[in-house]
């Protein structure tokens, strides 16, 4: 039988997926001597046995009861004893951090009899009595199911009637009548008393944190962050020390930089006579950590020295909890820190100057979802902006939208469109959703460390946070500014998370120092240039050094290609010419698909031709010296003609005037005989050039003939051609052919001989499964994940994504959507498999991937350990395909999703 608890003497840091990140941590704080309460860890093989069986597994119980002896013997005290009764803290923990989305419970231990032997081991009964409403608060909501609202209307309540505002300002006779009002509370929703039984409790108190695993907002949590669901929590008990014993006690959090900015320093929030979850709930205002140097040099000074310890330890930026009771510190919690991906990218290089790390380390510590969000623009705040209100920076990024206040709303409305600004006193789990539907967060109470900072820092989502002077009325839907402006729902406000400014209205924005840069308008090295800028240009800069993986472009016009250029493109992997027939040349479209006689197509072809040069002049022009691959035409040819409707009703009114119709009438006619029940598999790609002669032939001469000339003139144009839609190998066969002829007779007549590839673009299942035929054929292979995704799955793209998606995602058919990160198991495995087949016929066959997969971070992993040789995606992806090929390089080749997490 696995053991299924360890005590925190047993476990190390590298047990996560076992003990969890908080047991592992734990265990590993212990190992170097560090102030930890003892305790034990329940594994995550205990809870997958639990979920399995629907009840705790067999030998759970006396392992429990094993350690729990174990414990009382280290902290002298015994659960239920009456004269000196041991309190315990019962807490998830998870491989990945998910701050508050599962349950925890506080001051089990706790009864009628035990309360006593509390108060009179610690000299202060009114501390015991709020030790007891708290449990009963926490025990009722989280354990027994009852709803919150009746607890924290007593709760206010109370200190109306005593004429207060903090809970720390309640007496011992308000609390004990606070206790009792809780008491029926529970005996009312549940038809049961609260329980005396200790052993009850901590059992009820372990089952409700395994359950709280796949709790909604746990759930939802995982979606949105790419957890899988089948990780499962461990469970930590501990022995409870308390910071609410007085001024000599408090709580806090403490990270080793500024998990914002990444800047060294002393960062964090403290509360006097506190316990934890007051501090990260956000319902009290914290002070910054450093006034703890003035309320307790001692605990200061020697917290300073674990935060040291525990960075070199590590080799990263710490996030801590500890308490201190009456003078001793303790430390209750560690784990690598959510940032920033402003902060993730400082630390990364400045850990490497300080030789804590290396530089692929430093590359492997940031993501490519991380360096999207530096492009993001910036307020472009004039001298006339004046913020209506100001509070804590906690998460960077300037959110514009409309005030909303609360979830539900945030959800609506961002459903139907509206950018939303989710405004509360202070976020707790349950607001998890708006949380994700809104651009930006505001909350009046909270700092650093609150649920609201920490959740927005991990979705990259702009939040200000402990704006005190800001009076939000959630009942009356709207809030009231220092200086007496009235936000009511609806307006629009600007939120900048970089300075902790509110705005009325809406802010114009500027673009990110980090674009200016990848356009090279910032000089990394230059007078202009900032701490940020320059860790991307050294981040990326080693990705470059160590990745195999090349990074080409999308581009289909001369502007994209020198963007894509400019953006460190090694080529362009996807010219789509249709995009070249849009607009003002749709006309001469009309004329080839209207053409009676081979000598009409001809002469409308011939029309094209010179216009398609120009194009692909200008676009060799940009990558001089890099490939560039032209695609020929792939959409069906109903996408150049008008609607099908509109124009039968512009025939019918015309008729009815008797106005001259002749033309619309021969392109209704076209119109109806292109018309297709399901166009996107019917007369597109490949199959355009083999039923519509002279089409490819057109665009094999513009291109070859604009090569010639640029070769002429001394350039350097290294052009491939791609077949799109092939399923079979002889119609390439027929493609390539045909092309091989155009070009030859472009060669003799200019003199100029270049070699150009032809190669094919594998997006139809039959084409990855017969692969190894068709590379007897093709030079080279593109995946075109998009179609190949929607061939596989029987998806149709337009319609899926705003359709039924939601419902998959939420019943976990996919943990996200297979056309944003590539489906594996299904279109990876034929990628495999051609990718394998056509190397077996073809030794050294080029093989790259030109969908939006390209540029999705954890696809382009996968495409560097499949062995594939480019990755071709839009411009604006480059530099992040770029990172994550790095990425990829120094993670190695047993890489996984969850692979230098920067979670």
């Amino acid at each position: 039988m696995p053991k299924l608890v360890y005590d925190f003497t047993e476990g190390r840091k590298d047990l996560n997926d076992l003990l969890g990140g908080k047991g592992a941590n734990l265990a590993e704080m212990a190992g170097l001597g560090l102030p930890v309460p003892p305790g034990f860890t329940i594994t995550t093989e205990a809870y997958r046995a639990y979920l399995a069986a629907g009840r705790e597994p067999a030998g759970l119980r006396e392992a429990v009861s094993a350690h729990l002896a174990a414990l009382e013997a280290k902290a002298g005290r015994a659960l239920g004893e009456p004269g000196d009764p041991l309190l315990v803290s019962v807490r998830s923990g998870a491989k990945f951090s998910m701050p508050g989305m599962m349950d925890t419970v506080l001051n089990v231990g706790l009864n009628d009899v035990t309360l006593a032997g509390l108060a009179a081991r610690t000299g202060d009964a009114r501390f015991a009595w709020d030790s007891y409403r708290r449990l009963i608060q926490m025990f009722g909501k989280t354990v027994l199911g009852v709803p919150g609202e009746p607890f924290e209307d007593a709760l206010d309540k109370a200190k109306r009637h005593k004429g207060v505002a903090a809970d720390a300002d309640l007496g011992v006779q308000e609390l004990e009548i606070l206790v009792g009002t809780f008491k029926g509370i529970v005996l009312a929703a549940t038809g049961r008393p609260f329980p005396q039984d200790l052993r009850i409790q901590l059992d009820m108190a372990i089952r409700a944190v395994f359950d709280s695993w796949n709790g909604e907002r746990a759930k939802l949590y995982r979606r949105r962050e790419h957890i899988p669901d089948g990780l499962g929590t461990a469970v930590n008990v501990m022995a409870m020390v308390f910071g609410n014993l007085g001024a000599d006690s408090g709580t806090g959090v403490a990270f080793t930089r500024d998990p914002g900015t990444g800047h060294a320093g002393v960062y964090g929030d403290y509360l006097q006579n506190a316990q934890g979850e007051d501090v990260v709930s956000g319902t009290r205002n914290t002070v910054p950590l450093q006034e703890l140097e003035r309320i307790d040099k001692r605990s200061y000074g020697r917290l300073l020295q674990i935060m040291r310890t525990l960075e070199n330890h590590y080799r990263d930026l710490c996030d801590i909890e500890f308490t201190i009771e009456r003078g001793r510190l303790w430390m209750l919690q560690t784990r690598v820190g959510k940032r920033t991906a402003e902060a993730a990218f400082r630390i990364a290089v400045e850990l490497a100057d300080e030789g804590l790390i290396s530089m692929d380390e430093a590359v492997g510590r940031v993501g490519g979802d991380q360096l999207g969000r530096l492009a993001f623009p910036r307020f472009a705040a004039g001298p006339d902006a004046r913020p209506i209100a100001a509070g804590i920076a906690a998460s960077p990024g300037a959110a514009v939208g409309r005030a909303v206040f609360d979830s539900q709303t945030a959800v609506e409305r961002a459903r139907g469109g509206e950018p939303v600004v989710l405004v509360r006193r202070e976020t707790n789990p349950d607001d998890l959703g708006g949380m994700i539907a809104a651009t930006g967060i505001v909350t009046s109470r909270g700092g650093k460390t609150s649920h609201a900072a920490v959740v927005a820092r991990g979705m990259g989502t702009a939040c200000v946070c402990g704006v005190e002077e800001l009076d939000v009325d959630t009942a009356g839907r709207r809030f009231t500014g220092p200086g007496g402006a009235v936000v009511a729902e609806g307006d629009i406000i600007s939120v900048d998370g970089s300075s902790g400014a509110v705005y009325l209205g809406e802010l114009p924005v500027v673009q990110s120092p980090v674009v200016r840069y990848f356009e090279g308008e910032l000089d990394p090295r230059g007078p202009e240039s900032d701490e940020l800028v320059a860790a991307v240009h050294r981040i990326l800069g080693h990705a470059d050094a160590v990745r195999r993986l090349e990074v080409r472009a999308n581009a289909d016009t001369a502007e994209d290609a020198a963007r894509a250029r400019r953006f460190g493109a090694q080529g362009i992997g996807l010219c789509r010419t249709e995009h070249m027939f849009l607009g003002e040349r749709r006309p001469l479209v009309e004329r080839v698909i209207l053409a009676g006689t081979g000598a009409e197509r001809e002469s409308a072809l011939e029309a094209l031709l010179p216009l398609q040069r120009a194009d692909f002049a200008a676009i060799l022009a940009e990558m001089d010296g890099l490939p560039v691959t032209m695609r020929l035409l792939d959409p069906p040819l109903h996408e150049f003609l008008p609607d099908l409707t509109e124009l039968s009703v512009r025939v019918a009114v015309a008729e009815a005037r008797g106005e001259p119709v002749e033309h619309d009438r021969r392109l209704l006619a076209a119109v109806r005989r292109l018309h297709e029940q399901n166009p996107m598999l019917g007369l597109r790609g490949v199959r355009l050039g083999l039923v519509v002669p002279g089409l490819f032939a057109m665009q094999v001469r513009a291109f070859a003939e604009a090569a010639a000339e640029r070769a002429g003139a001394g350039g350097d144009p290294r052009g491939q051609i791609m077949v799109p839609l092939v399923g079979a190998a002889r119609e390439l066969e027929i493609v390539r052919a045909d092309a091989e002829r155009v070009l030859a007779e472009v060669a003799e007549r200019t003199g100029v001989v270049f070699d150009v590839p032809i190669g094919t673009m594998i997006e139809l299942p039959r084409a990855a499964l017969t692969a190894g035929r068709i590379a007897e054929a093709a030079q080279f292979f593109s995946f075109g994940t998009n179609d190949l995704t929607q061939t596989t799955w029987g998806f149709s793209r337009d319609d899926v994504e705003g359709g039924f998606f939601t419902v998959y995602l939420d019943k976990g058919v996919f943990g996200t959507s297979p056309f944003e990160t590539l489906d594996r198991d299904g279109v990876g495995r034929l990628i495999e498999i051609a990718a394998a087949e056509g190397r077996a016929r073809r030794p050294g066959l080029e093989l790259g991937v030109c969908g939006e997969h390209a540029g999705d971070p954890a696809s382009v992993r996968y495409f560097h350990r499949v062995g594939l040789d480019y990755v071709s995606c839009s411009p604006f992806r480059v530099p992040i395909a770029r990172l994550e090929a790095g990425r990829a390089a120094v993670l190695g080749a047993a890489e996984q999703s969850t692979d230098g997490d920067t979670r």
